[in-house]
């Protein structure tokens, strides 16, 4: 599996890096033996090395039969 087939185009690599960022700066553990201190490095590394996954929510049909006011 590569990055780009499971994260599927690069700005979803980029924002599901950047909310794994913010969960390591906030006090998350890293995943993986890290060389970078830097909390975007650390999840850029370990989206690369496949252990964290990027999960589509499930698609929301909208109501279409209620009154608009």
């Amino acid at each position: 599996m590569t990055t780009e087939s499971a994260f599927h185009n690069k700005y979803s690599l980029v924002k599901g890096a950047a909310r794994r960022a913010r969960q390591l700066q906030s006090g998350a553990s890293p995943l993986i033996v890290a060389k970078s201190m830097k909390a975007c490095r650390v999840a850029q590394d370990e989206i690369k090395q496949g252990h964290v996954k990027f999960v589509l929510p499930e698609k929301v049909e909208p109501l279409l039969d209620l009154p608009v006011h």
